[in-house]
């Protein structure tokens, strides 16, 4: 719940992205299911999810199928503040 009022759809995304990469340890991330339930993980609607990716592109992250490639991390992280008093798990 913090999440979604104090960040913006495209920054949830973004430290949801960047959560996941650090998990896996890689830039490219492989969705185990649709981008519609991706949606519903930052709390967004589909369309705000395709918006949301149109705004990471200028931070290096593309999108190709069910692969999510994060070309510039740092520049991702520059864009999604993460803040470990947002994003702890609660």
């Amino acid at each position: 719940m913090k999440g979604q009022k104090l960040r913006t759809g495209a920054e949830r995304l973004a430290n949801w992205l960047l959560q996941r990469a650090d998990g896996e340890g890689a830039d490219r991330i492989p969705l185990p299911f649709e981008k519609r339930v991706l949606s519903s993980l930052p709390g967004m609607t589909p369309e705000h999810l395709s918006r949301a990716f149109a705004v990471l592109k200028t931070h290096g992250v593309t999108s190709r199928g069910a692969v999510i490639t994060l070309a510039d991390r740092p520049a991702l992280a520059a864009f999604a503040r993460p803040d470990p008093l947002i994003d702890a798990p609660e």
